[in-house]
């Protein structure tokens, strides 16, 4: 909980998707809101009663989580993502006027070592539609410089949860560079 508190400065979002029991997650969450950390920047990974329980603004749902179909509609104010891995699902994010979506895996990455990355066709497909983008997979200080343009924003796993605060601070850094 620490890291993430001295981090908060430096990032626009922490989503968490722990395997906790409902409880463990809910007393973590708040413990981390107690503590300081804002609650507008925290999403949480498709849990919809800790979302209510924790008062949380913001829900992320894998690609094939059925619940995103009707979410928006039922909670307006919620600030809805999805993670995507193809153009089809982009067209339903977009279609279902979601937030924003992670699109993954952009870089090589050892989470998922057999998998190839998005092809070059894919990303430029997928930076056509109307709908903010964020980069995740394999993106990190060196990786950062090869990005393509036009995402809105990155995320990461291991980068921002094992890195040193320095590591983060040039990554953040580097960003900003990004979007000039």
């Amino acid at each position: 909980m620490t890291h993430y508190l001295k981090i908060e400065s430096m990032i626009d979002f922490l989503m968490i998707r722990t395997p906790m029991s409902h409880k463990d997650l809910v007393n973590w969450i708040n413990g981390l809101i107690h503590s300081g950390f804002s609650r507008n920047k925290i999403i949480i990974h498709s849990n919809i009663a800790v979302l209510e329980q924790c008062h949380l603004q913001a829900i992320h749902f894998s690609e094939s989580d059925v619940r995103v179909n009707s979410f928006k509609h039922t909670h307006p104010i919620i600030q809805i993502s999805m993670s995507t891995h193809h153009e089809q699902s982009i067209k339903q994010a977009q279609a279902r006027h979601l937030d924003f979506i992670l699109f993954s895996h952009i870089f090589k990455t050892n989470s998922k070592p057999d998998q190839p990355p998005r092809t070059k066709t894919e990303i430029d497909k997928a930076l056509q539609h109307h709908i903010p983008i964020i980069a995740l997979g394999g993106v990190n200080e060196q990786t950062l410089n090869y990005l393509p343009k036009g995402f809105d924003g990155i995320a990461g796993i291991t980068i921002f949860r094992r890195k040193s605060i320095a590591s983060i601070a040039v990554l953040r850094e580097r960003w900003n560079e990004y979007q000039i």
